[in-house]
């Protein structure tokens, strides 16, 4: 399934604080702040408890998720390929436009949901499809109010 704004490419770090500083050495990013994240996630072997810290850069139109696993009970952070380098690649996020008819359509198509997040009353809705026998990534879908894109710091 390929649909939506493909808007971020997400990276996997052992240290953020040395992944914000290399992207502040190669390109003009305003002042980055990674925060912590702690939450329960659907995967098909029930919930589980996944902890990161995160930072968002964006250059241009195009957003860098910067991942350092906490605490990851799902496995689906600790599945990326070590390159030897400070970032390793892990998933491309595209953003829907409506979740619902976009969620009815993931049930029509091959590649399995790995993890998610779709409470009702969330201002942003994700889940991950494992596209690693299409492309060799996982796949991730959000959709968010304009107000929340806003406050992520998505272009206008």
């Amino acid at each position: 399934m390929m649909t939506g704004h493909h808007y971020q490419n997400a990276y996997i770090c052992d240290d953020i604080d040395a992944a914000i500083a290399a992207f502040g050495q190669r390109a003009d990013i305003a002042d980055v702040r990674p925060f912590d994240v702690e939450q329960m996630l659907w995967t098909p072997a029930g919930m589980k408890r996944v902890a990161t810290r995160l930072a968002f850069i964006w250059t241009g139109d195009l957003q860098y998720e910067l991942i350092q696993v906490v605490a990851d009970d799902s496995g689906l952070y600790a599945n990326f390929a070590d390159n030897g380098g400070l970032l390793h690649f892990h998933h491309v996020c595209m953003r829907v436009p409506e979740w619902e008819p976009f969620r009815a359509a993931v049930s029509q198509q091959d590649l399995p949901v790995v993890l998610e997040r779709a409470n009702e009353g969330d201002q942003l809705k994700f889940l991950y499809l494992d596209g690693r026998s299409f492309c060799g990534h996982y796949l991730e879908y959000c959709w968010m109010t304009d107000e929340m894109w806003a406050r992520l710091g998505g272009p206008a």
